[in-house]
């Protein structure tokens, strides 16, 4: 994959992930909610972040090695 296309799916996934921080957001606070589909929204944010890390780490390699 090209960088530009790396970063276009970095931004992305980014989005979303801010996305789902403010629903959850919103879901915590009516307390109202269904507990299962806000452990299926903080499973599918940390997908995201997994999914962010590995677009970051092969963006800016570690120069350390």
């Amino acid at each position: 994959m090209t960088n530009k296309k790396l970063i276009e799916k970095l931004k992305e996934y980014e989005q979303e992930h801010l996305d789902l921080d403010q629903i959850l957001i919103q879901l915590q606070e009516k307390h109202t909610v269904d507990f299962l589909q806000i452990q299926r929204l903080k499973k599918r944010k940390l997908v995201l972040k997994d999914k962010i890390s590995s677009l970051r780490n092969e963006l800016e390699p570690d120069s350390i090695a």
